[in-house]
């Protein structure tokens, strides 16, 4: 088996397959594209422009040829002698396992197929096929062409040295790959968001905040400091010199005091529904999705350029992408 990933495929041109793809052009990889979906009707000429606008400010002096894709409404002329296919179809088990069925008719043995899945464990995604073994999740973040992290995850026929391969692949255009060597449903950080997003909307429920205050207290206050540092190295800063330990033993008690409703889920009932869609109605200020999708490609540029300045977090990457020598 090869090294080298050269030729990629992606099955499926919504919004993370359509980030796929740009996430490569970029990268100067040409790929192969396969959606039943009429072209016009696809995510992907969005998706493009978007990235070119973000792109423009990461790198003004280089030139991206978004143009080097080929586009088909049939699976088999798309994954021709793919090394890798990326897997971005609607999040069901059987539409999913369909589709591998008709990918493993057209492609090599040695091929990985990796799903998109947002939280659809691998070994129930290998039930059904035939090499199994080089198949794995490789969960990426909106947009998928400006957010590095790719979550990595191995069924119980999965082979490692497929996931090795595309490990290396990713961290070769710039991706930061997190291998998880367990797999779990929704994996670790749907189940990070999952669990702000069923406090928040008991928040919501009670009266105790809006949504535009609740978000505003996110990206106002931790949500900065996570960007840069994470979970437990924030925590780690906060008792001073005595570190983590020292944070451990002076906030560890409080996890016992009733500060979360985790475990217990409001009824998601239209009541909610109307309340929590009229609050963001209302926060959007009249907004378009495309608009909030460009202020928000242009604030993701902007933090991580700020990040590269001081070579920290993702501004690690940019940097090594500013500096990388070209083919």
């Amino acid at each position: 088996m090869s090294n080298k990933i050269n030729n990629v495929a992606c099955i499926g041109c919504g919004t993370i397959g359509a980030g796929w793809v740009t996430r490569f052009l970029v990268n100067q990889i040409k790929v192969k594209i396969y959606d039943p979906t009429p072209y016009a009707e696809t995510r992907l000429e969005i998706v493009i422009k978007n990235t070119k606008r973000a792109y423009k400010n990461f790198f003004p002096n280089k030139t991206i040829n978004f143009k080097n894709f080929e586009y088909f409404n049939e699976i088999s002329p798309a994954i021709e002698n793919a090394d890798l296919i990326i897997e971005s179809v609607p999040e069901r088990l059987d539409i999913k396992q369909k589709i591998f069925e008709n990918i493993e008719e057209f492609c090599s043995k040695q091929t990985i197929i990796a799903s998109s899945t947002s939280g659809i464990k691998p070994t129930d995604l290998q039930n059904e096929m035939k090499n199994p073994e080089r198949l794995m999740v490789t969960h990426p973040f909106n947009p998928v062409y400006l957010i590095p992290l790719v979550e990595v995850v191995g069924g119980n026929k999965t082979e490692y040295k497929f996931i090795k391969k595309i490990i290396d692949f990713f961290n070769s255009i710039n991706m930061k790959p997190i291998h998880l060597k367990k797999e779990i449903e929704a994996f670790v950080a749907d189940r990070l968001l999952e669990a702000i997003w069923r406090e928040s909307l008991w928040l919501i429920k009670d009266g105790i905040c809006t949504t535009s205050e609740l978000d505003d207290i996110v990206r106002y206050g931790f949500g900065l400091r996570y960007a840069q540092m994470g979970v437990f190295q924030t925590y780690r800063t906060a008792a001073g010199e005595g570190g983590m330990r020292k944070f451990l033993e002076h906030f560890g008690p409080c996890l016992t005091w009733p500060w979360t409703k985790l475990m217990d889920v409001p009824e998601f009932n239209d009541e909610l529904i109307d309340l929590i869609t009229n609050q963001s109605d209302q926060q959007a200020n009249g907004l378009s999705v495309t608009k909030l999708e460009q202020i928000r490609d242009k604030n993701l540029v902007e933090i991580q350029k700020a990040l590269e300045k001081n070579n920290y977090g993702a501004g690690r990457l940019i940097k090594k992408a500013r500096v990388k020598k070209s083919p």
